[in-house]
């Protein structure tokens, strides 16, 4: 359930909170007023993309945030276990949206994926606005909302993986046999090409390390003698720096009882003593090492030459040698074993379309029959909202196989990633017609009432813990905006739904009511939302949806007995 909103910067709301209770919540106000910019809020927290024109004018962020009670078995508790969450204060999501159109998101104050949002408000919430009305109008739609009604998703994912193997396999095979006899003719050209680059055994970073030898080897006298120089002056001649420095702690020594500091200096001495004595014994082992072997540079500089007509063959680089080496022994491989491979890949072909067909036979039976199933429930939800009349049938179809190379089950049905079904929904409107597809009959009165009896349906089995309408009532008014009140106040005893309406014959059915405002201050819009306690605000405020800004004693009247009858029922 969703227990409270936060909105910041966002759009024309400037700072915006909003508590929510179990049952029906429904937000009134006039249009304009941002009604439209909480959904898309919601819309944010759920998983939807964000961009930098939603935040607010002359601000550098948009912060939104939902705190949701969530169910310790619920799906959402079990994916947040998983990352190591804390579930006990609920579910909360929070997004920063920047003026740079950069966004952020956190969840339990872990900042995380938008994948991972969208994971685990997976079953939290489910928006309905004016855009699913007209997606309904959208027939590759219809297969989604059964599948959700039929809980085939499973079913299908399975169907989609294997299809997904199987369309780049196809492709792989046919490439390889297309490839096959010009790949024989390389063969020769690509042994001797790998043999050269695995004869030079060239290293990683060899070239670079060659560079600095050669320059070690050039400079070697210069070094050997600079370095035999500084021992010498350090401690091998008379007089040297330790001989000094040594005369120096003798010196300082004898007064060292006298005076702390002038202890703690002379054993700095010390120190400095012994270190240059261990500087002494390195720089004589780094002579000992040095080559003064002229050889050395003229194997140096044959192998760089090696080295350098390798590079210029195979790309100008080490990587580029190794890069062009893996992927020549990879061909090589490839084209000696081309026949088993081709074979082996057939075989695995074989396997997965067995299966992909017994799939997509096992998901086309399942949705045939929860198809009747859905189709008989969205009939009866229909009649309660007025279209009693309307018959609702699920139509299935299939696509025949053209091309050799599709994928189709053993009658030569064409199966996709979603499987071989083509579903639609059709309506008869009117007894004694035909039925027809939604997009060409469908008012958008009808389209809303559809949308509800859908989600209706669907809330049996498996709903979302928080339903949102956003214009429910787009299309509709007199008694059938009565039944869509009832319908929504009856899902509302089930689970949360939140309602945006302009109609007060849905408002009266609700258990919470808000009223949402636009007011200008300071030569800026913002947004306020007011929570309508008492029974005359909220009386005020459905006289103000049926009577428009001039409220009479008759307008009161009559949203005062909307409420009661309201209550009644």
């Amino acid at each position: 359930m969703l227990h409270a909103l936060a909105i910041k910067n966002f759009a024309i709301i400037e700072d915006l909170r909003i508590e929510f209770g179990a049952g029906l919540s429904v937000l009134t106000g006039e249009t304009g007023a941002g009604k439209s910019i909480i959904i898309q809020a919601v819309n944010l927290l759920l998983g939807s993309r964000a961009s930098a024109d939603l935040v607010r004018t002359g601000k550098d962020n948009a912060e939104l945030e939902a705190v949701f009670d969530i169910a310790p078995d619920s799906h959402a508790a079990r994916l947040m276990v998983d990352q190591n969450m804390d579930i006990e204060e609920g579910l909360i999501i929070r997004r920063v949206v920047s003026a740079e159109g950069k966004s952020k998101i956190y969840v339990n104050a872990r900042q995380t994926t938008l994948d991972f949002l969208k994971q685990v408000t997976e079953n939290i919430a489910g928006v309905s606005s004016q855009h699913a009305h007209q997606g309904l109008l959208k027939e590759d739609q219809h297969l989604d909302i059964l599948d959700e009604f039929a809980q085939t998703l499973d079913l299908r994912k399975d169907v989609a993986g294997l299809y997904r193997q199987i369309v780049p396999l196809k492709k792989e095979i046919a490439d390889l046999k297309a490839g096959k006899e010009k790949a024989e003719k390389e063969l020769a050209l690509l042994q001797f090409q790998v043999d050269e680059i695995e004869t030079a055994n060239i290293q990683p970073n060899e070239d670079e390390e060659l560079i600095q030898k050669r320059d070690q080897l050039q400079n070697a006298a210069q070094i050997f003698e600079a370095v035999n120089s500084a021992v010498h002056d350090l401690y091998d001649r008379e007089g040297s720096v330790l001989d000094q420095i040594s005369g120096m702690s003798v010196r300082v020594g004898r007064f060292c009882e006298t005076d702390e500091k002038l202890d703690a200096l002379a054993r700095r001495l010390d120190e400095i003593s012994y270190e240059l004595q261990d500087l002494v014994s390195e720089f004589r082992s780094f002579a000992a090492g040095i080559d003064l072997d002229p050889q050395s540079l003229d194997q140096v500089d044959q192998r760089l030459d090696q080295i350098a007509k390798l590079k210029r063959k195979y790309g100008g680089s080490l990587d580029s040698i190794f890069e062009q080496y893996r992927n020549m022994a990879e061909n090589l491989t490839d084209i000696q074993g081309i026949e088993g491979r081709i074979e082996h890949l057939e075989q695995k072909q074989k396997g997965l379309v067995v299966r992909i067909r017994q799939k997509a036979k096992a998901l086309s039976m399942r949705r045939q029959k929860e198809g009747l199933a859905l189709a008989r429930l969205a009939k009866a939800e229909l009649g309660a909202l007025e279209m009693g009349r309307a018959s609702f049938e699920v139509d299935f179809s299939t696509d025949p196989g053209v091309d050799p190379d599709e994928l189709v089950t053993t009658d030569n049905e064409k199966i996709s990633a979603t499987g071989m079904d083509r579903v639609r929904f059709l309506l008869t409107p009117n007894p004694g017609e035909a039925p027809k597809p939604l997009a060409k009959i469908a008012s958008g009165g009808e389209l809303s009432r559809i949308v509800l009896a859908l989600k209706a349906v669907l809330c049996r089995d498996q709903s979302f813990e928080t339903l949102i309408f956003d214009e429910v009532d787009a299309g509709i008014g007199g008694a059938t905006s009565d039944k869509v009140g009832l319908k929504l106040k009856e899902l509302g005893r089930v689970q949360q739904v939140i309602c945006i309406t302009h109609l007060a014959q849905i408002a009266r059915y609700g258990n919470h009511q808000f009223r949402i405002t636009k007011q200008v201050s300071g030569g800026r819009t913002a947004t306020r939302i007011t929570p309508l306690i008492c029974q005359e605000e909220r009386v005020k405020e459905l006289a103000r949806m049926i009577g428009g800004s001039r409220i009479t004693d008759a307008t009161l009247a009559h949203a005062r007995e909307l409420l009661d009858t309201a209550e009644e029922s």
